[in-house]
């Protein structure tokens, strides 16, 4: 069985690698990503909003590995760094489901299409080599599965994941809330490629867009 798949060359000691690893490994790793979810996402003494904990998290992670499609990329040094998972959208368009008035013509085409994956969570440990290592790892996930579009839900509360999504190009395209869940969610979007970027920023001047900058 093969566990993952090597990108690139070993690019030397000390230095962020990046390799896809199927849900098996995910499976054998498992504690480790409850560790580096600890590490990643603990909460500052005195913050208002509270992470979910690490059990809620692997039960989260279990969830995601069961669905068609499931894939992760994982950043190491000697130790595990980052990662981020997801899965490919339906085009049915089930996934905008609870999206608070209609959803973008734009962003409805392409998930009809089947060039939506959802990036269900990103963790990264602060690395002095590489502050841009969760865009990494995100662009990393989408490209390898030919998608145009990103997309991802965080609880609108969680200012600092939205404040870093926001800066790192993730467009804020409205509100969406499940029937199951009492979470409010903000959904966001990251556009791949210029023709996709190009459809997007037509609609920028839409009040409910929230466009970098």
């Amino acid at each position: 069985m093969n566990s993952g798949a090597d990108l690139g060359a070993d690019p030397g000691p000390g230095a962020v690698r990046m390799r896809r690893v199927n849900r098996w490994l995910v499976e054998d790793i498992r504690e480790n990503l409850g560790n580096l979810y600890e590490d990643s996402c603990a909460t500052a003494p005195g913050k208002a909003y509270r992470r979910p904990s690490r059990q809620d998290f692997l039960s989260h992670l279990t969830d995601h590995i069961r669905r068609p499609g499931f894939a992760m990329v994982i950043a190491e040094t000697d130790s595990l760094t980052g990662c981020a998972f997801g899965f490919p959208v339906l085009g049915d368009g089930r996934w905008w489901l609870g999206f608070d008035g209609v959803l973008p013509r734009t962003i409805e085409r392409i998930t009809r299409s089947g060039s939506v994956f959802a990036i269900s969570d990103t963790l990264v440990r602060p690395h002095p080599q590489d502050q841009n290592l969760a865009h990494r790892l995100q662009e990393k996930l989408l490209t390898d599965h030919q998608a145009t579009l990103g997309a991802t839900l965080v609880d609108q509360a969680d200012r600092p994941t939205l404040d870093s999504l926001h800066s790192s190009g993730w467009l804020d395209i409205g509100e969406l809330r499940r029937p199951t869940s009492p979470t409010t969610f903000r959904a966001l979007v990251l556009p791949l490629g210029e023709r996709t970027t190009t459809r997007l920023e037509g609609l920028a001047h839409e009040a409910r867009i929230r466009w970098p900058g």
